[in-house]
């Protein structure tokens, strides 16, 4: 397999030059290939199989114990001008970016195969898609790739097609924590990542191509890429509410996307488009249309087990790649909330011994495809997307911010977008409840300056007029005791179908300042055990709270300094004058 593109053949044999593989493998996608690659990594020890008869197709990777998340002060947004990467990012001018990091490509595939792998994020025939081709030296990168993305054949004819393409540039290198670099040229439409195996770092169709390198073509295309799920909220009559929403981590993004509602609630159901990209488009009819851009999911694994999230501890059973998790003595995957089994060995392939650290590393994941999900929707491969009729933004409060609320117009909700925050756990710090600024839970992601980014999302507003309702949800109120108001899991359809109704035009809120907020008697909570109190504290607001949180995400604001759009400052200081 090679290519009739020019630009891409030249690339690649620019790349062989330089960083001298011993082959160079196109990678076509089939399953052949795929049951070859991971044959190689059985036999050289990089892969091993789990229990064939519980988890059939199943294997486990053991990364580097330095490599094992994203590496947020090594990646960098690379423009011509610093402030076109803004304050949001880490900035290197391009020219000083590809010096340093060609000089640790020069000669490191030395020995290896470079692997050429063309893809597609979204439906291969999709218009909304957008195409890529990753080099890399890692076959697990390669295996991962052909579950995340449509990769191959199709994905390669629509490049030669179109002529167009992220050009996504990666190899492990030695692993050396001091050479490891994630550098994105948006001007270029070009990623070069070099010193890790692990997820995101590799894996450069993913957070690299779809959110950073995407949302820059987004805002020069006039679309928007996103960190959010897609989900379809179906009632018992068989209509569907596409929503998508966006959280920060730890607040449930993934168990949303998979929601299976309680026996209160038959006749509803959740289905899955995305759990954690999408990209919206304007539709000719005035709606903005949504994509998943990815064909699998790369999910945590701790904590994932039959109460938690059903469906994603189904779909993990088979045909899983598991990466940095422990091992029971049957060849069984192990991690933190497993009901099942023991571990003997930690993600490090050491002994087990819970004195030492949890089994699993926090950061463990699962790769697996979307198809695998019980609550997969086949509107996933729709090339024209879904209709989005509401936008969630949410984040871990444990006061402040009520159960729902709708902002009153478009402006409004971009407003509640930027200034979304969660308050730090114990688990992630000594510091509990210090409230980190998240807009749109896009802080790691955006590919340029968030005042120009939000001065994008204000401008829909002038280019559709059916433009989807803007929420936000806080599943995690609690009392002084810290005690939680809501139980949160499956009953947050409660909410959903609260979001949808207004959706609708139904006459079920009340104005506030901040918003509106549910009417008495509008959220149905049937069976559960609230009290009026505590539901009157959930979908209320206190007027002292929102004045300070006002004034702190308008200083917040403001330190994007003169790019900041008039519109978001002007609807700041609405809100706060409602506030009084």
């Amino acid at each position: 397999m090679s290519t009739k593109n020019k630009d891409l053949s030249d690339w690649v044999n620019e790349v062989a030059a330089h960083t001298r593989p011993e082959d160079i493998h196109w990678c076509d996608g089939s399953d052949e290939e795929f049951r070859d690659l991971v044959g190689e990594m059985l036999e050289n020890g990089s892969f091993r199989e789990l229990n064939r008869g519980s988890f059939p197709n199943c294997y486990l990777h053991l990364s580097d114990p330095t490599d094992v998340a994203r590496v947020e002060h090594l990646t960098f947004v690379c423009t011509s001008k610093e402030d076109d990467a803004g304050p949001n990012n880490h900035w290197m001018a391009p020219a000083d970016a590809h010096e340093k990091v060609d000089a640790l490509f020069d000669g490191c595939m030395q020995g290896r195969t470079l692997y050429v792998i063309p893809y597609c994020m979204g439906p291969i025939d999709s218009p909304l898609s957008r195409c890529g081709v990753e080099i890399t030296d890692s076959p697990y990168v390669v295996v991962n790739m052909r579950i995340m993305t449509r990769m191959g054949e199709a994905a390669l004819e629509r490049i030669e097609r179109e002529g167009t393409f992220v050009k996504g540039l990666h190899s492990t290198g030695d692993l050396d924590p001091e050479k490891r670099y994630i550098m994105h040229f948006p001007e270029e439409l070009a990623i070069k990542s070099i010193g890790s195996g692990y997820g995101g770092n590799a894996l450069l169709g993913k957070k690299c191509h779809a959110l950073r390198i995407a949302s820059y073509q987004a805002k020069t295309e006039g679309w928007l890429a996103e960190h959010m799920l897609i989900l379809g909220l179906e009632n018992p009559e068989g209509e569907t509410c596409y929503i998508a929403a966006a959280f920060p981590s730890a607040c449930g993004k993934t168990n949303l996307a998979m929601l299976i509602p309680p026996e209160s609630h038959k006749g509803w159901k959740i289905t899955t488009i995305g759990d954690d990209i999408a990209w919206l488009h304007p539709g000719e009819d005035g709606r903005l249309w949504a994509i998943n851009p990815e064909a699998g999911l790369f999910g945590v694994v701790p904590g994932t087990g039959p109460k938690t999230n059903p469906c994603a501890y189904e779909m993990i059973q088979h045909d899983t790649i598991f990466t940095n998790v422990g091992m029971t003595s049957d060849d069984e995957p192990w991690w933190e909330g497993r009901p099942d089994g023991e571990p003997v060995t930690n993600w490090k392939g050491e002994p087990y011994d819970p004195k030492t650290g949890p089994a699993a590393h926090p950061n463990s994941r699962f790769t697996a495809s979307a198809k695998q999900n019980p609550s997969y929707s086949p509107r996933a491969e729709d090339p024209r997307g879904v209709p989005i009729s509401a936008i969630v933004f949410g984040g871990r409060r444990r006061g402040t911010a009520p159960l729902v609320y709708e902002a009153r117009d478009w402006r409004h909700g971009v407003l509640v977008g930027a200034g979304m925050a969660s308050e730090t756990t114990a688990a992630a710090t000594g510091n509990v409840g210090v409230v980190r600024r998240d807009p749109m839970a896009m802080k790691p992601f955006c590919g340029y300056n968030y005042a120009d980014y939000w001065a994008h999302w204000l401008s829909f507003s002038d280019k559709l007029d059916k433009l989807p309702n803007i929420f936000h949800v806080n599943w995690f109120r609690q009392d002084e005791d810290g005690r939680f108001l809501w139980p949160g899991f499956g009953d947050n359809i409660r909410v959903l179908r609260w979001i949808s109704d207004r959706c609708k035009g139904v006459d079920n809120a009340v104005e506030s300042p901040i918003g509106r907020l549910p009417s008495k008697g509008s959220i149905d909570v049937e069976g559960l055990d609230i009290s009026d109190a505590d539901l009157a504290v959930l979908t209320g607001i206190e007027k002292n709270e929102w004045r300070e949180e006002i004034k702190a995400i308008g200083e917040y604001l403001e330190s994007f300094g003169d790019r900041l759009p008039d519109g978001l400052r002007d609807e700041c200081n609405r809100v706060s004058k409602a506030l009084g």
